[in-house]
C-alpha cells in the first residue's frame, strides 16, 4: 500500500512538472522587464516542482545559530548538474552559470529569464565582466548563488577556488553564506561526460536519491583584510567538510 501511494505521488508530482514548464517558458518570451517580478518567485516554485519530479529527497542542514541573513552570497561545491535546481528550490538566489547555460534547451530559456548571470570561463574578459555584474547585483538587493570551483568538479573538490564570490563580499559588504553540497547516492548524481538528459534520467533512477545540504555560519567579510584571505580560508573550511561528509 505504502509503495502504490509512493507511486501515485510520483506520478502527481511529473504531472505538476509537465504542466509548470510550458507556462514557466511562455511568460519567459516577453521582454523581461514585463515579468520581472513575476519570474523569479515562478522559477523558484518550479525548481521545487522539478526537484519532486525527479524523486530527490532534498534536505537542508542548518549548522549554526541564528537566522539566514536577509541578503548573501552562496558559495557552494559542484559535484551535479542537479544544483542547478537544488539550490534555487532552496533559497531565494540569482545564480552565476557558464555562458553555454543560456543556449540549453527549455533550462536555458528559463535561466535567461530568470535573471541568471553568465560567465564564460576560458575568458578572462568575461570573468572580469561577471565579477562586475556580482557586484552590481549584491549592491542592488539581490542575494547571489555561485560555485567557486569554476565549474562542475563532480564528488570531489577541484583544486583552487576563484575569486569573483570573494571580491563581490568584499565590494558589497555582504557575507558569503557557505552551503556544502553531499548527495548520497553520488555516482548517481555526479556530473561527468554525461548528456544532461542522461544524468537527469540517473538522478530520477537513483536507489537513494537524498541531497543533503549543509548551511554553515555566515562568513563576514569585515573580518578578512582581502578578498584573497577570505577565499583560502573558506577553501580551508571546504576541505575540512569534504573529510568530514565524503571521506
Amino acid at each position: 500500500m505504502i509503495a502504490l501511494l509512493r507511486f501515485a505521488w510520483r506520478l502527481l508530482a511529473i504531472l505538476d512538472f509537465l504542466l509548470f514548464t510550458p507556462v514557466l517558458l511562455l511568460l519567459a518570451l516577453p521582454p523581461r522587464r514585463m515579468v520581472a517580478r513575476l519570474y523569479p518567485p515562478l522559477f523558484h516554485a518550479w525548481c521545487r516542482a522539478f526537484v519532486r519530479a525527479l524523486g530527490v529527497e532534498l534536505r537542508l542542514h542548518q549548522h549554526y545559530l541564528g537566522s539566514l541573513p536577509s541578503r548573501y552570497i552562496l558559495v557552494a561545491n559542484h559535484p551535479s548538474a542537479f544544483e542547478d535546481i537544488g539550490i534555487p528550490a532552496l533559497f531565494p538566489v540569482r545564480s552565476l552559470a557558464k555562458a553555454e547555460v543560456a543556449d540549453w534547451w527549455l533550462v536555458g530559456r528559463v535561466a535567461v529569464a530568470a535573471d541568471t548571470l553568465f560567465v564564460r570561463r576560458d575568458s578572462a574578459d568575461s570573468r572580469k565582466a561577471a565579477t562586475q555584474a556580482l557586484i552590481a547585483a549584491a549592491r542592488g538587493g539581490s542575494c547571489l548563488a555561485l560555485y567557486p570551483e569554476g565549474g562542475c568538479k563532480g564528488r570531489r573538490l577541484g583544486g583552487r577556488f576563484f575569486n569573483g564570490a570573494f571580491i563581490a563580499s568584499f565590494e558589497s559588504g555582504l557575507p558569503i553564506l557557505p552551503v556544502f553540497l553531499h548527495y548520497q547516492a553520488q555516482e548517481s548524481f555526479e556530473w561527468a561526460d554525461q548528456h544532461l538528459l542522461q544524468k537527469l534520467w540517473q538522478i530520477a533512477m537513483a536507489r537513494n536519491p537524498r541531497a543533503d545540504y549543509h548551511v554553515f555560519e555566515p562568513i563576514v567579510p569585515a573580518n578578512f583584510d582581502s578578498p584573497e584571505a577570505m577565499k583560502e580560508y573558506v577553501h580551508r573550511l571546504y576541505l575540512g567538510w569534504q573529510k568530514r561528509f565524503l571521506e
